[in-house]
């Protein structure tokens, strides 16, 4: 039995509670309360499923681990299908090299013209190509993609190249999305006056963490502004 015992421990199948530090290694995410909560940071390699709205601080809270992660590897950091227009100011603020960024979006052949419904399927799948090109390319520290869907074979499928090109990949998803994916971290965020409230939905090798406080102002103290009354106004970002 013991045999058997080891042979799953190895293969990461089998874990103890609150054993966090065997499930991934950890990279600092910069934020104490953060580490805290999750033995160490964010996983250095593998998925990690984000649930949120755009536009709250959502990327500003990867910034300082995005930042050590194109540091430690010397490798890139890509881009996938941005929502929004990426701020290049704000991006090598952080300390992100721009020469190792990658910003990719994948468009429409002209020579077609789809329904909408189609169009944005064929890009869905163009991004997805393209992320897991990336992620089993080994020359990508991390890929970060904005997916409208993401089904368990295609988070699988991504699962596995981020694990043979010894990347991280990150998936902003819109919130309260019932399916769950086979990822190593999944939180949530919702905005708050002085940062992001986070909760940890799924974490490989522990148990999930109550909601608690990402403070944000430390880092980034221009997120909280004062109105004439005096009171603390969330700005965003």
């Amino acid at each position: 039995m013991s045999a058997l015992l080891d042979q799953l421990t190895r293969r990461q199948l089998l874990w103890h509670g609150d054993s966090q530090q065997l499930a991934y290694q950890a990279v600092a995410s910069g934020y104490p309360e953060l580490d805290q909560q999750l033995a160490g940071g964010l996983p250095a390699t593998g998925l990690i499923d984000i649930q949120t709205d755009a536009g709250i601080g959502e990327l500003r809270l990867l910034l300082p681990y995005l930042q050590q992660q194109q540091h430690h590897s010397q490798r890139l950091l890509v881009f996938i299908a941005p929502p929004a227009e990426l701020s290049a100011d704000m991006l090598a603020g952080a300390g992100l090299d721009l020469s190792q960024l990658l910003i990719i979006t994948p468009t429409q052949q002209p020579a077609t013209a789809p329904k909408n419904n189609q169009k944005q399927n064929n890009q869905q799948q163009k991004a997805l190509w393209a992320a897991e090109q990336c992620l089993q390319s080994g020359c990508c520290a991390t890929v970060l993609i904005w997916p409208a869907a993401m089904s368990l074979a295609q988070a699988r499928r991504l699962q596995l190249a981020a694990e043979q090109g010894a990347a991280s990949m990150v998936l902003f998803r819109r919130p309260c999305q019932s399916l769950s994916l086979p990822v190593n971290l999944s939180f949530s965020l919702q905005p708050d006056q002085q940062g992001l409230q986070l909760t940890v939905l799924k974490r490989k090798g522990s148990w999930p963490a109550a909601p608690f406080l990402v403070d944000m102002q430390r880092r980034w103290p221009a997120l909280c502004l004062t109105d004439p009354t005096g009171e603390p106004m969330r700005r965003a970002g």
